[in-house]
């Protein structure tokens, strides 16, 4: 008998557009939340939006936060105990919206995701990224009840965060590659519908590279769906495997090396140009990835990232050291290789 059962969590409502900012209470009304809200959000968000939010609801209660790590959320749980809300709303970046998931999570309250910038697929997902120290840990929450995204602000903001974004969407392409791999090599579990969401998510956007441009608000709107998608991938795999695999290794492994230097979401984009080239060789599509990324300003290069080409080679060689999840990294590849794929791409 077929006893395999399957729970997704999903956002019940997504509004993305122009001027969606003004429809949040409408949004909260329609969930049936109740008491009091908390916003969560940082200085310059708040600055830009929050008193359009609070507009919105009775007496609101706001909590800035500075960054995001586990001091960060215990402080917030502690501002909310004794506040008491019924709900949170994030409005923000990925400080404010994985703070407020993770204390919702603990406080076992809904919360509502209102990005200011399109850096990260967060906004949506059941997963938030907290930093402690020199490492980056992936902890699982509850997604958001509701997701609003006003591509009005989105448009905005700096399109250095517009273009991680991209570049963390794109290398969604290998982070799949690296799923399919585990489930041929090592059983692991796969979703064929989470695997297909995510690959064509990061492929729309690798072949809408060449018009997405900053100051550009159509730009906004198709990053912002992206993401959406790509969050809505993860909560049906239950997991982060649809947009995190061999790439994203090498990414947290140079917040290791070199902290704070570059973004996540590029760094995790010149992973894919290598990881793509160690998954197809040089007739495969590193050199679409590649393209694809340098159209929308994003880096390709270590120098562009800003690290030295002996950060990358070390962050590639070690990057199997990171977690339990087998990649095409697993294993370990040596120096000579890894230079070897580092100098054919380009990246060194």
């Amino acid at each position: 008998m077929f006893e395999k059962s399957t729970w997704i969590k999903l956002p019940r409502s997504v509004l993305l557009g122009h001027g969606m900012i003004d429809e949040l209470g409408a949004a909260v009304d329609d969930l049936y939340l109740s008491g009091r809200p908390l916003i969560v959000t940082s200085p310059t968000p708040n600055e830009v939006a929050g008193d359009r939010v609070r507009a919105q609801f009775d007496d609101p209660a706001t909590a800035v936060v500075d960054e995001a790590s586990f001091d960060a959320v215990e402080e917030l749980i502690d501002t909310a105990e004794a506040i008491d809300p019924g709900y949170l709303v994030a409005l923000g970046g990925g400080k404010p919206i994985d703070t407020a998931k993770m204390a919702a999570d603990h406080l076992n309250v809904g919360f509502v995701s209102v990005p200011t910038a399109a850096s990260h697929d967060g906004i949506v997902s059941g997963r938030s990224s907290i930093p402690e120290g020199d490492t980056r840990h992936s902890v699982a929450a509850d997604p958001p009840l509701a997701v609003i995204a006003d591509t009005d602000i989105l448009v905005d903001a700096p399109w250095e965060l517009t273009t991680a974004g991209c570049a963390d969407i794109i290398s969604n392409y290998t982070a799949v590659k690296d799923w399919r791999l585990a489930r041929r090599l090592r059983n692991a579990e796969y979703s064929e519908y989470a695997g297909a969401l995510s690959e064509m998510t990061a492929e729309l956007l690798v072949a809408s590279a060449d018009s997405i441009k900053p100051g550009l608000e159509e730009s906004a709107w198709i990053v912002g769906k992206a993401l959406v998608s790509s969050g809505v991938a993860m909560s049906i795999a239950g997991s982060s495997r649809p947009a995190s695999g061999a790439e994203h290794l090498f990414s947290h492994q140079l917040d290791r090396i070199a902290p704070g230097e570059a973004l996540h979401g590029h760094q995790a984009g010149v992973g894919s140009i290598m990881t793509e080239y160690l998954h197809s060789g040089e007739d495969g599509q590193w050199t679409a990835i590649r393209d694809a990324l340098a159209a929308i300003d994003a880096p390709t290069t270590a120098d562009e990232l800003g690290v030295s080409d002996e950060d990358v080679i070390e962050a590639l060689t070690s990057a199997h050291e990171i977690r339990d999840r087998y990649t095409i990294l697993s294993g370990g590849v040596n120096e000579e290789a890894a230079i070897e794929v580092a100098t054919t791409t380009g990246v060194i």
